[in-house]
């Protein structure tokens, strides 16, 4: 993808410039075609120039929006003191830092629709993969084996269920969704108690033993980036 370019190169700026100026025309057109010769024409940047840098057009668009929104949030999380939460509270904090980092909702809505187009629903599904995997980076994960996996998928679920939620809030400052994301993250570790408790169930331990062992042996890859083409 275009935004995993060197430093050097002047495509990472011009994929800034198309970006930002196609963020005026996306709630009337959608990541469409016609946003982004919007965006080429607003921005004065040579039309084959831009095709060769995004050949998919807006769509590259909308992956440089969600990853610009991923980066945002890394930055974010130096700038904001969340030592004094529990681990939860951390979780639930930065994924609504991570909404709020995603701009106008009319924006983020029509990227849901785009990305869940039937042939864009894979890519869709490892964007919101990235954005787990930057949480749980910025948290410090050391992960190595198949909870390396099992955080960033169950993380992607809830994150993918807040925003949606979000994209129907008309609370006053959105007050529903961070509500919402506490309940969501009380879910999972209540989940996770009762998974623990299963496995200090000594009735139970001889029939996880087996799926134990073999699940031991999964490693998380040495890239630490999320399956698929996400960037």
């Amino acid at each position: 993808m275009p935004d995993t370019q060197t430093s050097d190169s002047p495509q990472p700026d011009i994929i800034a410039q198309l970006r930002e100026a196609a963020l005026s025309h996306v709630p009337f057109d959608g990541w469409s075609a016609e946003t982004f010769a919007a965006a080429v024409r607003d921005t004065g940047i040579d039309p084959d120039l831009a095709r060769a840098i995004c050949p998919r057009g807006a769509v590259d668009l909308a992956v440089s929006a969600h990853h610009a929104g991923d980066a945002a949030l890394a930055a974010r999380a130096e700038e904001i003191d969340i030592s004094a939460l529990r681990y939860s509270e951390k979780v639930a904090e930065l994924i609504w830092q991570r909404i709020q980092l995603a701009g106008d909702a009319e924006v983020v809505r029509r990227a849901t629709t785009l990305f869940a187009l039937p042939q864009h629903a894979a890519e869709g599904a490892g964007l919101i993969w990235g954005t787990a995997d930057t949480i749980w980076r910025v948290l410090g994960d050391a992960s190595n084996d198949v909870n390396w996996y099992t955080k960033r998928m169950t993380l992607s679920a809830v994150y993918g269920s807040c925003v949606l939620f979000w994209l129907g809030d008309t609370s006053e400052g959105h007050a529903d969704t961070r509500a919402f994301i506490d309940r969501r993250i009380a879910d999972v570790m209540r989940f996770e108690k009762v998974k623990a408790d299963l496995r200090g169930n000594p009735l139970l331990k001889p029939f996880l033993a087996l799926p134990e062992r073999v699940l031991g042996q999964v490693r998380a890859p040495a890239h630490r980036r999320a399956p698929g083409r996400v960037g």
